[in-house]
Order: C-alpha cells, then sequence, then structure tokens
C-alpha cells in the first residue's frame, strides 16, 4: 500500500511538473526571443536557442530611459490609486449586501448583477466621462472609468462575508456596544484577508494592463501609462520603417521592431511577476470560498 502511494505521488509529481515546465515555456521564449538578433528572427522566426544573440531591442529601450520612467510612475500611481480606492468601495457596498438584517439587502444585489448583464456601451460611458465629468486628459481617466467598481468583485466579496463570518459573532460586537463601522472595520475586514487579497490582485492586475482607458480618454503624451507607452513605441517603429520602405531615398533604419515587442512585453510584466507571490497564498482560498454561492 506505502509503495502504491509512492509511486501515485510521483506520478502525479511528474504530471505537475511537465503542466509547470509548459506553462514556464512561453515565458522563457518571451525573454530568449527579447535578446534575438533582428534578422535571426526574420529569417528563421522565434526560437528558445538562437545562434546570434542581441541586446539591440533593450538598448533603443534605455534611449527613451526617461519616458519609460514616466511611464512607469503613472502606471505605479494608477495601479496603487485604483487598487485600493476599488477595494475599499467594494469590501465596503459587499458588506450591507451580506447583512439579512438590511432593509434593501434584496435591491441593492440585483443593482449590482444588473450592471454584470446591461451597461450603456462605449459611447454613452466616452460622453459621461468626457462631456460631463470632465475626466479627459486628467489622471483621473485611467482610474475612474470601467474598473472602479467590478460587479462581479462585489459578488465574490458579499459571498465570502456570508459564508465565513457568522452572524452570532456580529451580534455579540453589537451587545457589546460597537456600531457598524466597528464592527466592519475591527471584526469583518480582519477575518476577509484572502477575499481582499484577492480581489486587490485582480484589480491591479486590470489596472496595470489597462490601455483602453489611456487610447479612449487620454490625448496628453505625458499622462500616457506604460502600456499606452509601449504601444506607442511599437507604432513609431512600425511608421519609421514604413516611410524607409516606400521613400525613394535611401534611408538607413535599422529598428529591432519584432524583438522590440518582445522586450515591451517583458517589461511589462515584470511588476505582477514580483506582486504575485506576496498574494499566491490568500488568492485560492479567497476565490474558492467567494464564489460558493451565498
Amino acid at each position: 500500500m506505502v509503495r502504491e502511494q509512492k509511486r501515485t505521488v510521483r506520478i502525479c509529481t511528474a504530471i505537475l511538473l511537465a503542466l509547470v515546465a509548459l506553462t514556464l515555456l512561453p515565458i522563457a521564449l518571451l525573454v530568449v526571443s527579447s535578446f534575438m538578433d533582428e534578422k535571426e528572427i526574420l529569417n528563421n522566426g522565434y526560437s528558445l536557442f538562437p545562434e546570434k544573440w542581441s541586446i539591440d531591442a533593450y538598448l533603443y529601450m534605455i534611449k527613451q530611459g526617461a519616458t519609460i520612467f514616466r511611464a512607469y510612475g503613472i502606471s505605479i500611481f494608477v495601479t496603487l490609486t485604483g487598487t485600493v480606492l476599488s477595494t475599499a468601495i467594494t469590501t465596503m457596498l459587499a458588506y450591507p449586501m451580506s447583512r439579512k438584517s438590511f432593509r434593501w439587502r434584496n435591491a441593492l444585489s440585483f443593482f449590482v448583477f444588473f450592471t454584470m448583464l446591461f451597461n450603456g456601451g462605449v459611447v454613452a460611458s466616452y460622453i459621461l466621462w468626457t462631456r460631463y465629468l470632465h475626466v479627459k486628459d486628467t489622471i483621473l481617466a485611467l482610474i475612474l472609468p470601467n474598473y472602479l467598481v467590478v460587479a462581479f468583485h462585489v459578488i465574490l466579496v458579499r459571498n465570502f462575508y456570508t459564508n465565513n463570518i457568522p452572524d452570532s459573532l456580529i451580534e455579540a460586537a453589537q451587545l457589546d456596544g460597537a456600531n457598524d463601522f466597528q464592527v466592519f472595520f475591527r471584526i469583518v475586514l480582519p477575518l476577509a484577508v484572502p477575499v481582499i487579497a484577492t480581489i486587490s490582485l485582480f484589480t491591479a492586475l486590470t489596472y496595470w494592463n489597462d490601455w483602453i482607458n489611456g487610447l479612449y480618454y487620454i490625448n496628453d503624451a505625458s499622462l500616457f501609462g506604460i502600456q499606452n507607452f509601449l504601444m506607442r513605441i511599437m507604432n513609431n517603429i512600425q511608421a519609421l520603417k514604413s516611410t524607409a520602405a516606400n521613400s525613394s531615398m535611401m534611408i538607413n533604419v535599422e529598428l529591432p521592431s519584432f524583438s522590440v515587442r518582445m522586450a515591451l512585453a517583458v517589461i511589462g510584466m515584470l511588476p505582477v511577476l514580483v506582486l504575485f507571490p506576496f498574494v499566491q497564498k490568500h488568492l485560492i482560498r479567497g476565490v474558492v470560498v467567494g464564489a460558493v454561492k451565498g
């Protein structure tokens, strides 16, 4: 019996290691390709084992150093601010929805769920944010639209509250003289760390990877986040190459467009790789428990 169990463990471990290797393979290809020579990519395509290495893509990125740092700073500020605000609003909105004693609990839950199914569309949203709320070409345009309150996150947190925080605990605190704010901040939030970490990670990834808000609401290049700035670099490279190809004059343009794409992706994913290990232990519990119907 013990021998069979060990054999089963070895087989499961081997399968999991194979799955991990398959998961890491695209990331390895991404990193290696960012150091490939441009001509080799054109001739042989991307490879995990290139014959010729080059750092031209990163040298080109270094030349954009000051602008990249500014774009990084904007993305970091937007991600941190948006994540804190979104998490605060989500956790506070989910709390009354989880309380059976709250009179308008069902109506509020329906209102939140309704927004998951229907919305006004891009045109209506654009008119609202630009004509009436005047966020165009401001840092608020990267924070407020689309991601500040996500209905799925609210429902996830509500279900976590319902399934993991007993009513008797809250009632005992109220009997001791605690008001709703004291109950929420001293009892509910400390017990909800897993789901808070989960929605914080989801929100941070959404803000960090977002380029839609910058595309719709930002014309001032000094307000570009890292994703929009990287897209601009790629478009500039393509424009220069197109100009060189179509011009009757001999223009020597040696820009690593293919390897730059990979270098841009590497730069864009670095903060995510740094952030994920800190919230990984809470992620599975927060999703699984919060996804259970309350």
